[in-house]
This record gives structure tokens, C-alpha cells and sequence, in this order.
């Protein structure tokens, strides 16, 4: 460990004298992210439903019909437990729930009117604005459809009634939405790029050749270079935590030590990947190009500015592969819905696989580069 605290307090003293590089770590992000949440935007399909049917009638199930034929939801899942349903909404696995009581058919054929409940998933912001009037709409349609095919009771055709609720973000403020997800964006591609640029700055020096002389291993050589850039990215996230309070006022409803924790595992798979491709290149510049080619593909796929429910299948399949999208997935979870360790458990582990991966990948690739 003191091999590795020298060499890392060396890597402290570069970034800290290098005032371009502190400039890069601690103020870009801040005014990046101040300009990106307010440009970020998507359109909405295939929105994630599930379905509480206490009735199970003709009219109930035709209803549902209606919402997976509009090409606008997505059916995914359908129980009459409405503890079932708001697990889903809370694990992300849901942005809509359709809650059909019973009696449902028996009131429109008496009353001509039958309520129905729509719970939305509000941390989209003004997306669950636009969910809802897609399916007042649908609710809209069903009901002339009735109407022209049983005639009207009472002089009334036969009505509707939508009860819509907004969970965990009431006021539709999509800010709420894209700032916790911008900041990972951003603490992610600082730390890769950076990292990145590592060894490969080493190489350009003639240090590489250096180092490789004195008694510290492999292991501790990258150990050494990851460190202070992890910290600097723990101190990066909660600037652009604290920004997102004090600016956007973003809620902070789950445990903020959970997500320094996750942060904390997530990092190590940033900079590993930083790591590993500083030894796979040969300049500084060639890492800037890698880097900023993975960090497209990285932001595109990671259900960031487009959702991932309207992503291709098999584009869906392959951004499991993609480390920002399940840390996406845990800051939003934490800082907007309270989301514990369990709800977090899945895209956790596969953080830490990942990193474990990386990290290996890292220190192989740094021994075959310097055999």
C-alpha cells in the first residue's frame, strides 16, 4: 500500500498543477450539466403497462385490447394484486398501471359510467403528462365504441371515468428526471476519458519504461493510477448532486450513502475501462478518439435521452452490456422513487461483475503490453 500511496499522491499532484485539468474535472460538468437538462428530451411508444383487472369481464378485457393494439403501450405484465403492481412501478419494470375494479362491466351496462384508475410513474416528468393523455384517449375511443355498438342507457352513452395519479414525481417536472441521469453521463465520461489518457500520457513521456524497472507490481501500478481518479469522481458526483438540489431542486427521497456506494462500484468499471484503453493505445490522442466512440454509444444505448422500452429488442438485449445504463437506472431509482438495496440489487451486481472483468482485462492487457 505505500508503493501504491506515492505513486497515486504523484497522479494528485499532476491533476492539481495542471489547472486545465482541474477545470475539466470540477467545472465543465457543473456547466454542462446546467445546459443538457435543459435540451434533453425524447418521444414516447411501447409504454411499459401493467394491468390490475379485478372485473375479468367481456368489457374489461376488450379494454385492454385497446392499449396493446395503439402501438402506444406495452402490456408487460397482468395480476389482480395491486401490491404486484406497485412493486413493478417501483423497480422500473412499469411506467403505467391499469387498475380495472370489479363491476366494471356491470356498471356501464346499468349507469352508462364506470370508473378506472391509471397510475403513472411521474419521474418522467411531463412523459407521464403525455402517457396519460395517450390513454384518456384510448379510454375516450372504447367508450363511442360502446356507445355505437349497445346504444345509449338513459339517455346517457356510456362513460369512462379515468382517476389518473402521478407517483414519485407529482409535479411532472422532467428536470427531476434528466438531471440524475445527465450526471452519471457526465461523472462517466470525465472519469473514462481522463483515465483514458493515463498511460498512454506515460508512454508519450518515457516514464512507462520507468516504471516498469522499480519493485511495484502490476496490480499496484493500476491500483496506483485508478485511485485518485476515483476519488475525484466521488467528488465530481456529489457537486453535480448538490447542483441538482440547489438549481433544479431534485428530490433526494432514497438513501444518499447507498447511491455513494453504488457510485463507488460503478467508478471502479468507469476507470477500469479508462485504464484499459490506455493500454491498448499508443498517444493520448488515440485514447481521446476511443473514448469518445465507446461514451456515444455508451450515452445512446443507456436509455438516457431515448427509453429503452422503445429501443429495438435486440437492442434492448445489448444494452444490458452497457455499465451506464444500469447506473442510470440506480441513481434515478434512489434519488427520485427512494429506492432501496433491494430494488437496486440487479443492476448493482452487474456493476460489480463488470468491474470485476474490467479491472482484470486492465491489469492483462498492461502485462502484455509491457512483456
Amino acid at each position: 500500500m505505500r508503493r501504491v500511496w506515492f505513486l497515486a499522491r504523484a497522479e494528485v499532484l499532476h491533476v492539481v498543477r495542471d489547472r486545465a485539468t482541474l477545470a475539466q474535472v470540477l467545472v465543465v460538468p457543473v456547466v454542462q450539466l446546467l445546459v443538457l437538462s435543459n435540451a434533453a428530451t425524447f418521444r414516447i411508444v411501447n409504454t411499459p403497462t401493467y394491468v390490475v383487472d379485478f372485473d375479468r369481464s367481456t368489457a374489461s378485457r376488450g379494454l385492454i385490447t385497446r392499449f396493446q393494439a395503439s402501438g402506444r403501450f406495452d402490456v408487460t405484465g397482468a395480476a389482480a394484486s395491486p401490491d404486484q403492481a406497485n412493486d413493478s412501478l417501483l423497480r422500473g419494470e412499469a411506467t403505467m398501471v391499469l387498475t380495472i375494479p370489479r363491476d366494471f362491466e356491470r356498471s356501464l351496462v346499468r349507469t352508462g359510467s364506470a370508473p378506472i384508475e391509471i397510475a403513472l410513474n411521474a419521474e418522467k416528468g411531463s412523459a407521464a403528462g403525455i402517457v396519460q393523455a395517450y390513454a384518456s384517449n384510448i379510454v375516450a375511443a372504447y367508450a363511442s365504441e360502446l356507445a355505437a355498438r349497445t346504444g345509449p342507457v338513459a339517455g346517457a352513452a356510456p362513460r369512462i371515468e379515468v382517476r389518473a395519479r402521478n407517483w414519485y414525481n407529482p409535479t411532472l417536472n422532467y428536470k427531476h428526471y434528466m438531471v440524475p441521469g445527465i450526471l452519471v453521463a457526465l461523472v462517466t465520461l470525465i472519469g473514462t476519458l481522463l483515465t483514458a489518457q493515463n498511460i498512454a500520457r506515460e508512454k508519450e513521456l518515457g516514464t512507462l519504461e520507468q516504471l516498469n524497472v522499480t519493485p511495484i507490481t502490476r496490480g499496484q501500478f493500476i491500483a496506483a493510477k485508478l485511485l485518485p481518479f476515483w476519488v475525484l469522481g466521488i467528488v465530481n458526483l456529489a457537486v453535480g448532486l448538490a447542483v441538482g438540489w440547489l438549481v433544479f431542486g431534485v428530490p433526494m427521497r432514497g438513501s444518499l450513502l447507498l447511491l455513494f456506494a453504488a457510485a463507488a462500484v460503478y467508478l471502479v468499471v468507469a476507470l477500469a475501462i479508462g485504464l484499459w484503453i490506455s493500454t491498448l493505445v499508443e498517444t493520448q490522442q488515440q485514447a481521446m478518439f476511443v473514448t469518445f466512440f465507446i461514451m456515444n454509444v455508451y450515452l445512446l444505448m443507456s436509455g438516457l435521452f431515448t427509453p429503452i422500452d422503445s429501443m429495438a429488442p435486440w437492442v434492448q438485449v445489448v444494452s444490458q452490456l452497457n455499465p451506464v445504463r444500469h447506473f442510470v437506472t440506480i441513481a434515478r431509482g434512489v434519488l427520485i422513487k427512494g429506492a432501496g438495496l433491494r430494488e437496486i440489487a440487479r443492476p448493482l451486481i452487474t456493476l460489480a461483475v463488470y468491474g470485476a472483468i474490467m479491472l482484470t482485462l486492465a491489469i492483462r492487457q498492461y502485462t502484455k503490453r509491457i512483456a
